[in-house]
């Protein structure tokens, strides 16, 4: 019996040496070695045993459309464990030519194992077969990204709208909508219209049936004239696209899958101004306007103050041009204008006044005019440029001293009248002969103690100035950790608003989107405009910090881009600002 027993050990012994003894795989596979730029390519990481601390490739010629997506498979055949876990990339190319996708790594018992870098050829655009049962073909025919522009002729500075329209059929449903690529509308003032709360609609595309969605719109006053580029906005979305295959239910199988569109550049051609009839104080304003020029008062006394207000109201590019000054005689005291601007923009451009608010203070007595006052700008409607004048305003001091020139005047007035003067003997009766003075002891401020503290404490004070100044000197001459200090400031800031705007989801994600972006200039030395995500992570990954921490922080950039199509929680925003400042703090700590 103890024999049969020591047989069984003996079996169960070999089984495990033999199960352990399995060959560790950890390999690349990817969809296809050849492919068209407009194609895209499915790269498989693959392992059969568990690890730790998986680092994708860079993939530095593609962009990420779809991934990382994590499956795990574990069967039991005839007594023998299967195990796979496959992490799988969904890559565009950005550009044709021949590329290696450098290798991954991942740690497996304690050991670092990396895959084979793979070489990935990049030709020009293929077609694309037309059979529509590939969902990739289904969602190219049904999805759809289109700029529709106002008016592709316009003067120069006026305003023209670009509203993008993504149409998508009603058999496919969209459950991601990322901008991967946003137009930076250069030579053009651009102002972003707020489409939050725009809805789904039904409409028509090429004589079909779509539901569309205003994804974006933008007004432009276009800043230059001759042919202007309009740089494309490219999308990328997760879809779920019908095949013809069912369920035991019977209904459609669903597939997904990652498209990326562009609504295409575009390019329109700016007209200069008229150069006939252009006036000499022209500055530029264009569009319908009405002008006026109003003081808050017309009598008053002299250091009294009043306010004369010049404005333009109207419609056109109100924040683009500059007022008529006022020129006023040099008895008046005029300070430096107020501007206040109340424009609001919307599809038609912008809408309300601009004004500019002068305080003056008389310093005389007298009557002053303030001239006419004229302004003029480009008529959209007539296509012709017109002059709006004010009248003439009376501003009548009456109490104050007069002025040098009214003193002469008077002083010629008593010369012809001269009167005999009469003498008088009591010219010092008013003189006090009698006094009752007494003696007042004397107190020297010489030699006191004031005296020497007041003496010697500038000569203390000139070492401590000196000090002072020289840190302020490298202080100032520190830039980068000047903006270093002035982003962390706004990071603190935002992060302030983004706690005051729980609930308020614009607004919450907006302040939390800033305070990431500020972190980052400070952390890492970069500005806002090239700030993508790659760049990003590169930067990160080379101060040491953790991927998982890394992924943590982008995805936060992501929730607050995609936080207006979204429907969230306030207990989602909550989570969401613990996880900034946690993210933020590990990445103070890991970053070297």
């Amino acid at each position: 019996m103890q024999f049969i027993k020591n047989i069984f050990i003996l079996l169960i012994v070999c089984s495990a040496s033999i199960a352990s003894g399995q060959d560790l795989e950890f390999v690349m596979k990817t969809s296809k070695q050849k492919l068209g730029i407009n194609e895209r390519l499915r790269v498989d990481f693959e392992m059969n045993r568990d690890g730790d601390h998986f680092t994708p490739p860079d993939f530095s010629n593609f962009t990420v459309v779809g991934g990382p997506n994590q499956s795990v498979s574990n069967s039991w055949i005839n007594g023998k464990r299967t195990y796979k876990k496959t992490y799988s990339y969904f890559l565009a190319p950005k550009k044709r030519g021949t590329f290696t996708i450098s290798q991954a790594s991942i740690v497996i018992e304690g050991n670092t194992y990396k895959t084979t870098p793979k070489k990935i050829q990049v030709t020009a655009a293929v077609d694309i077969p037309k059979d529509p049962n590939d969902p990739s073909y289904v969602a190219s025919e049904g999805v759809h990204l289109v700029a529709e522009i106002s008016n592709t002729n316009p003067y120069l500075n006026e305003a023209i709208t670009v509203v993008y329209k993504l149409y998508i059929s009603p058999t496919i449903g969209a459950d991601h909508i990322n901008e991967i690529d946003s137009p930076r509308y250069n030579d053009f003032w651009s102002q972003i219209i707020n489409t939050q709360n725009e809805k789904v609609q039904n409409g028509k595309y090429n004589g079909e049936d779509y539901r569309f969605l205003v994804y974006k719109k933008a007004v432009l006053y276009p800043q230059k004239t001759g042919k202007l580029d309009i740089e494309p906005l490219s999308l990328d979305l997760a879809l779920r696209v019908p095949t013809n295959r069912r369920d035991i239910f019977g209904g459609v199988v669903m597939s997904r899958v990652n498209r990326t569109i562009s609504a295409g550049r575009k390019t329109i051609n700016v007209k200069a101004l008229p150069e006939a009839g252009k006036p000499l104080d022209f500055t530029g304003a264009v569009g319908t306007f009405d002008f006026d020029v109003q003081a808050s008062k017309t009598a008053l006394d002299a250091t009294e103050s009043l306010q004369l207000n010049i404005s333009v109201e109207g419609t056109g590019n109100l924040k683009l041009f500059k007022l008529p000054k006022v020129t006023l005689p040099s008895s008046l005291e005029v300070y430096e204008p107020e501007h206040d601007e109340k424009v609001r923009t919307t599809l038609s451009g912008m809408k309300g006044s601009i004004t500019d608010s002068y305080t003056i203070v008389p310093q005389y007595k007298g009557k002053y005019p303030i001239p006419s006052i004229s302004f003029s700008y480009f008529d959209l409607k007539t296509k012709q440029y017109k002059r709006l004048s004010s009248e003439e305003i009376l501003i009548d001091v009456l109490n104050g001293p007069a002025s040098h020139s009214a003193n002469a005047e008077n002083n010629r007035d008593s010369a012809v009248n001269k009167q005999e003067v009469v003498s008088n003997t009591d010219h010092f009766a008013f003189i006090k002969t009698q006094t009752d003075f007494s003696t007042i002891k004397q107190s020297y401020f010489f030699k006191t103690n004031l005296f020497w503290s007041l003496l010697l404490l500038p000569l203390l004070a000139i070492p401590l100035a000196i000090v002072i100044r020289n840190k302020k000197a490298d202080r100032d001459a520190d830039v980068s950790g000047n903006k270093i200090r002035k982003a962390n400031k706004l990071v603190k800031k935002y992060l302030g608003h983004a706690k005051k705007s729980l609930g308020q989801k614009e607004a919450f994600y907006i302040a939390l989107e800033k305070a990431l972006h500020n972190y980052l200039k400070a952390k890492l030395h970069i500005e806002t405009s090239d700030m993508s995500k790659e760049k990003i992570i590169d930067l990160l990954k080379g101060k040491q910090v953790d991927e998982v921490v890394i992924t943590d922080f982008i995805s936060l950039i992501e929730r607050c881009e995609l936080a207006r199509y979204t429907p969230i929680d306030i207990a989602t925003m909550q989570e969401d600002f613990e996880k900034a400042g946690a993210t933020i703090s590990l990445i103070d700590k890991q970053a070297r």
